[in-house]
């Protein structure tokens, strides 16, 4: 289990508590309390600094696709960096830059052949911002910076990629960030403006929305449009049926560049390596991140069409951007192991032949009072918790907090699941486990939302 006495389990907690400053956290949280320390993790299990088990029910951060504790990743990037700990790929290339490009240009659709790299999903969404505006200078359509997402659709931290995140509390007291990014509405079928629509319906109508929004703003002045293939922050909205391929035709009319955000939604989150591939559309720029290296060394990309890549291949032109460690040596090698054990593990069918399995487990707790929905799609779901399954009313902000924040985080975690209670839309639960979890974890899943949910039923 675990070698570290409680002495030292305190001292951690302490020295988390005074030194660390965690990300997305109240540290007032923990000025009475002890800071949880994840030790170690194996398969679809972490262990906290005591010896207790967790099961890991969001992949720690929607990252870790083929389990913790493959040996199999630990030897290929000590391997590589006993090899070549570190090149930049300023003008200079590596082996395992090189191949992980070929290999990602083999599989991304289209002809998406151009891979920039980056360390994480903040810096792939702003390189992608970034192309979209020197493309278009380039091409003679200066005009075209202006960028579009979703309402409540979250695109990273950094002040480039915050401006295109859809999540106001996120944003304002950053303001003001970056000009030029509107919202549209996001594909949330369970709060679709008009009851009578069909989910086809209900798609035509959310993309057509991206139009009248180009309109409004001057198609000359609009480069790309941003969208997740299923949304994540709102829980795990996924795009209706038609509702991509009307995308595709609004950007195509307008010369506005389509962006798949698939941070979260690639590397087997959907049983696909890319979600375009899951609905059927294609991307000019698609960003990557998280499940890339299942999170063993942090790695990004920006795809890119070779369209976009054109006017950089001749003459003077240059794209002007680049990051220390993208394309990172050991990062590149781990990538490639990565993909090496989803292939041989034929890890994406096993989302899609499952994927059915782990909804049915969640959606039997529609039958308590406080779920109002499941959705998502592959190995990605949320559960949105209502007071009134009949009218759909939702929390106000006072009980929000109480539930989510002054009970449900720590009561699931206690219960021994780690996943998120969110509400940066409505309260949701979101789960997206290991992609190797089976019927075992599904149904561990089940029992401790039920307990847990049931008990926050009864305090509201």
């Amino acid at each position: 289990m675990t070698d570290r006495q409680p002495d030292d389990v305190d001292a951690l907690s302490a020295t988390a508590r005074d030194h660390l400053w965690m990300h997305f956290t109240r540290l007032s949280a923990y000025q009475d309390a002890p800071v949880p320390v994840i030790a170690r993790g194996d398969g679809c299990y972490v262990w906290d600094s005591a010896g207790r088990r967790y099961l890991d029910g969001l992949s720690a951060l929607f990252v870790v696709q083929t389990g913790h504790g493959r040996q199999e990743l630990a030897d290929a990037a000590a391997k590589q960096a006993a090899e070549l700990a570190y090149f930049p790929i300023w003008s200079y290339a590596h082996p395992k830059a090189i191949e992980l490009a070929g290999r990602l240009a083999h599989m991304a659709p289209g002809d998406l052949n151009r891979i920039f790299f980056t360390t994480g999903g903040s810096e792939a969404v702003e390189s992608a911002w970034k192309l979209a505006r020197s493309y278009f200078k380039r091409v003679g359509k200066p005009l075209k910076t202006k960028v579009i997402s979703r309402a409540v659709a979250y695109h990273g931290s950094s002040m480039g990629a915050l401006s295109i995140t859809g999540i106001p509390p996120f944003k304002q007291e950053f303001e003001p960030l970056i000009p030029s990014t509107m919202r549209v509405p996001n594909t949330n079928y369970y709060r679709r403006p008009d009851e009578n629509m069909t989910p086809e319906q209900f798609g035509i109508w959310a993309a057509d929305r991206i139009a009248e929004m180009i309109e409004f703003e001057g198609p000359d002045t609009v480069a790309a449009v941003y969208l997740e293939p299923v949304q994540n922050a709102g829980g795990c909205f996924p795009p209706p049926p038609g509702y991509f391929q009307r995308v595709r035709e609004i950007c195509d009319r307008y010369d506005v560049l389509l962006v798949s955000d698939e941070v979260i939604c690639a590397f087997g989150r959907l049983g696909e390596f890319f979600g375009a591939d899951k609905y059927g559309y294609q991307p000019d720029i698609i960003t990557v991140a998280k499940g890339l290296t299942s999170g063993y060394v942090p790695l990004g990309a920006m795809i890119a069409s070779e369209r976009l890549a054109e006017p950089f291949l001749t003459g003077p032109n240059w794209f002007a951007h680049g990051i220390t460690y993208g394309g990172h040596p050991v990062g590149a090698a781990v990538a490639l192991a990565n993909i090496d054990i989803m292939e041989r593990e034929n890890l994406n069918q096993h989302v899609r032949d499952n994927s059915p399995l782990f909804r049915s487990y969640l959606e039997k707790l529609l039958d308590l009072p406080i779920v109002g929905d499941v959705r998502g799609d592959g190995y990605f779901f949320g559960i949105e918790l209502v007071k009134d399954k009949t009218t759909k009313e939702t929390f106000d902000a006072d009980e929000s907090e109480r539930l989510l924040r002054g009970y449900l985080s720590s009561a699931l975690f206690e219960a021994g699941l780690y996943c998120r209670a969110d509400d940066r839309g409505d309260p949701v639960i979101q789960l997206a486990p290991p992609l190797t979890a089976t019927e075992t974890q599904f149904a561990e899943i089940e029992q401790i939302l039920r307990g847990v949910l049931t008990e926050a039923w009864n305090r509201l």
